[in-house]
């Protein structure tokens, strides 16, 4: 009987044991995960922002957030824009300047000169072709040209979202809606009429066609520089405008489409 009570306390000891033990390895298992996550946070260094975070925050012209080259449609007419390729965009410039000297200084007509032009051409290619024969050499090899049709696609399709989009804005400029932008649109309009008296249509155009190859290229080298002036500009002009609103504009009395907006 005195055996089987001791064998009885033995064993609850060596249970006790147990599981003070197995309390003790909770505890060390415990504290050794929690020095794992206080450690672990402090080793970890904190994450610098990336230049490409950074750079978006950059103010824009014209709040625009792609380069230069997405906003001209990022194909072949803004490499030429863009003077990607250096000998097809001085081609292009080379080719306009000497359709407006031909047209503007010597006076030629657009019909007469082409004309011209190709009674030349086919003239040399004819005698070259039956001159051949005497000299007993081969014919002039003259090369299948044909115009590529995505470039022109692409033109096409850059230009038709370009007056879409003029439309719509005129559209919403007549309903009354938008006094700012009547008042910008109709000031472009007047600037643009002052320089059409001042020359034709061709010089115009060839001044256009002049400026779409030099100031994007210069805007795309210098644009760090060029975009805080613009937002300074662009902050004052917004002062004056308010200053404007409130002195001019609010006085001006609201038309019937907002009266019915508002009520």
């Amino acid at each position: 009987m005195a055996e089987q009570v001791e064998h009885s306390e033995h064993k609850e000891e060596s249970f006790m044991e147990k599981i003070a033990d197995k309390i003790h390895f909770d505890r060390s298992s415990s504290s050794s995960s929690d020095s794992d996550s206080e450690v672990k946070p402090a080793a970890a260094p904190e994450a610098s922002p990336s230049p490409s975070s950074v750079k978006a925050k950059i103010w824009r012209l014209f709040g625009r957030e792609k380069p230069v080259h997405h906003v001209f449609g990022g194909g072949k007419p803004a490499d030429v824009f863009l003077w990607r390729n250096k000998k097809i965009s001085a081609s292009v410039l080379g080719g306009a300047t000497a359709i407006w000297v031909l047209f503007e200084l010597l006076e030629y007509f657009l019909v007469g000169l082409v004309c011209h032009l190709l009674i030349f051409t086919l003239a040399v290619l004819f005698l070259w072709s039956n001159a051949t024969t005497f000299i007993n050499k081969k014919r002039p090899h003259i090369p299948e040209v044909q115009l590529p049709e995505e470039p022109i696609l692409e033109i096409a399709s850059a230009l038709s979202i370009e007056i879409n989009r003029a439309l719509s804005m005129l559209r919403e400029i007549t309903t009354g809606k938008d006094l700012k932008k009547f008042l910008a649109v109709v000031a472009g309009l007047w600037i643009l009429s002052v320089v059409g008296n001042c020359c034709n249509f061709l010089t115009l155009f060839y001044i256009l066609f002049v400026l779409l190859h030099t100031v994007p290229v210069l805007y795309e080298k210098y644009e760090d520089k060029v975009d805080p002036l613009a937002e300074k500009a662009m902050q004052e002009i917004k002062k004056q405008y308010a200053v404007f609103d409130a002195r001019v504009l609010s006085k001006i009395p609201i038309g019937p489409l907002k009266d019915k907006k508002n009520a």
